[in-house]
């Protein structure tokens, strides 16, 4: 599933083609994806300028002059294509410029999601009211994660993965985040010292940061917007490298922790 990075990634790519352009057409080419599209999309936005574009959590979001935002989420297999050269039964909703770019929401598996809302409206859409703050932005320091911690039983692992506490985050780079930070996965989130929850609050932005400058992870089939795969897969310091030898000297390991995969090194976290 795409994460964080990969949605960033995305984003930056449409920008280039999308930002202050009218969009001449937008044509659904189903009735729907994980849930219903909605059915005044195509009108709703044809014809609009888009006025910025951005992402909250694994969401991203296409603002225009009509005072509407276009939410959308990859799913499993979703991604953007820009200019394709043929247009195929997974391409589920086209978009064409008034500069004659032509993009495609791919989604093979239909897992996606488009939503159309008033712009103002956004922030309280049900689905982001209930989740936690940005990892990339200032909130969510040391002191902050304490605060969300103190006394939780519940593996530290698996508290960074629930949205309600930082939005965004996925397996991927929880993991990672875990190992630079030195943490146990394991160890119970309310027992996790403060000056360890000081270095993950650091390691969280740091990995995410160097993801995004790698165009994400291409794990799977995901690409951006431009057909370039993303890179920092090659640079994972424990994600997928069960049996290999850590830089401590110790083997990385896998357990299985809420039904996913988690990647360790026993010697030096």
């Amino acid at each position: 599933m795409p994460e964080l990075p990969e949605v960033e990634t995305t984003v930056r790519g449409l920008r280039k083609v999308l930002e202050g352009r009218r969009l001449t057409r937008v044509t659904p080419r189903r009735a729907d994806l994980r849930r219903a599209i909605p059915q005044d999309l195509g009108q709703r936005l044809t014809g609009a300028r888009v006025t910025a574009l951005g992402r909250r959590a694994k969401y991203g979001l296409i603002d225009t002059d009509r005072g509407d935002t276009l939410i959308f989420h990859l799913g499993m297999s979703g991604r953007w294509r820009i200019d394709p050269q043929d247009i195929g039964k997974h391409d589920h909703l086209l978009i064409e410029t008034d500069d004659d770019h032509r993009l495609s929401l791919n989604d093979p598996r239909r897992f996606g999601s488009l939503d159309l809302l008033r712009t103002e409206h956004v922030a309280t859409w049900p689905t982001f009211a209930a989740i936690g703050p940005e990892p990339l932005g200032s909130e969510v320091t040391g002191k902050w994660l304490k605060s969300r911690f103190e006394g939780r039983t519940a593996a530290v692992k698996l508290l960074l993965l629930d949205q309600r506490i930082v939005a965004g985050l996925g397996n991927i780079y929880v993991c990672e985040s875990l190992f630079r930070a030195g943490i146990d996965p394991r160890k119970p989130a309310g027992k996790v010292s403060r000056r360890k929850l000081d270095a993950l609050a650091e390691s969280i932005p740091a990995v995410l940061i160097d993801a995004i400058a790698a165009g994400g992870s291409s794990l799977r089939d995901f690409a951006a917007p431009d057909g370039e795969l993303g890179y920092f897969s090659e640079n994972f310091d424990v994600y997928g490298r069960e049996g290999e030898t850590c830089p401590c000297g110790g083997k990385i390991g896998r357990i299985v922790q809420g039904g996913r995969s988690t990647f360790f090194c026993p010697a030096c976290q």
